[in-house]
């Protein structure tokens, strides 16, 4: 009997309308969904997540109420879309950028294969294209916009959550109305997040800085090039996934720091351990992809160990599926 290598895939998507392709996928997926949902700590009705995403990112809501109506409009579907107060999710990551020889956010995510879309979506629905790895549909996990903005997200580590947004969605509202670091620091200082989270972001001038986000404390803004999962010396979480953070945010430390790593790639570093989690089934905690955005050429790729790269770029945008191979994890 031959044994079957699991393998995992991926998905490239162009939404040329608000709604038109997504709506089938979310046909597919919304039991799953829903049941996440049901999960939440307190239940948050349309009408208002609705609201808070009017008080707080106002220039979304016609993306928001286009895709409700797209995606069947119910009470459910509504409540789900606006991501206010959603249930508790954790990820891995290590996440990087440079600015000499070039300009480029890299990051590892870290996560169950199972529970990740694993889609890369091309948009242009506020009139900015944004390229970018999704979460709940909308939501984003990394990305990058014509304008040379790329972001990308890490779990923070602490056992901490309020009233607030899952930050996916604070990332697209980033992603499809901010040009400038300065202006996506703005965005992360001013909208509640329900989560902690270490937000990397550099745009097409080479300003760049991480985002240190905790409910109920004051947000951090530092120019730090990195970040994995630990925030100013905390405690972590007791999760075998994200116990190792302090080791990974050194070795990146001292990577970076070193002249003879500057004319070279990130992806080299996030390809190999402590950065690459290998995880051969995908069933546990691993590393499923390795992002690598470059502002200057508009053009993102996804990295895996084997030598597979799925390369797109805002002039050059191919719809399609790939699979990669857990062997290329073992």
């Amino acid at each position: 009997m031959i044994e079957q290598i699991p393998t995992m895939g991926f998905s490239s998507q162009q939404e040329h309308f608000l709604g038109e392709k997504l709506a089938l996928t979310y046909a597919q997926t919304w039991p799953a969904y829903h049941r996440w949902l049901s999960r939440a700590p307190e239940r948050v009705s349309a009408q208002e997540g609705r609201e808070k995403i009017q008080q707080f990112m106002p220039k979304l809501l016609v993306t928001y109420d286009g895709l409700c109506q797209a995606f069947g409009a119910d009470e459910q579907t509504c409540a789900f879309l606006c991501l206010y107060k959603p249930p508790v999710f954790r990820s891995g990551c290590s996440q990087a950028c440079k600015t000499n020889y070039g300009i480029e956010l890299v990051r590892n995510y870290d996560f169950p294969s199972q529970l990740c879309d694993r889609l890369l979506l091309h948009t242009n629905w506020n009139g900015t294209r944004v390229i970018a790895m999704t979460d709940c549909l909308w939501g984003v996990i990394d990305g990058m916009n014509e304008h040379g903005l790329a972001v990308s997200l890490a779990y923070g580590g602490r056992q901490a959550h309020g009233d607030g947004f899952a930050i996916t969605i604070v990332l697209r509202y980033i992603l499809e109305f901010c040009s400038t670091t300065e202006q996506a620091v703005d965005v992360l200082t001013h909208v509640p997040i329900h989560m902690p989270y270490n937000v990397t972001v550099v745009d097409r001038q080479g300003n760049n800085k991480t985002v240190v986000i905790c409910p109920g404390e004051k947000v951090q803004v530092n120019s730090l090039a990195f970040a994995t999962n630990h925030q100013d010396g905390s405690a972590i979480e007791d999760i075998d996934a994200i116990a190792d953070s302090y080791t990974r945010a050194q070795y990146l430390s001292t990577r970076i720091a070193d002249p003879r790593e500057a004319k070279n790639s990130l992806v080299d570093l996030f390809l190999q351990p402590p950065l690459l989690r290998k995880s051969s089934d995908w069933h546990g905690w691993g590393t499923l992809y390795t992002a690598r955005y470059q502002p200057l050429l508009g053009v993102v790729e996804l990295h895996w160990p084997d030598g597979q790269v799925l390369r797109q770029s805002f002039d050059h945008f191919v719809e399609g599926d790939i699979s990669v191979s857990s062997s290329a994890y073992m």
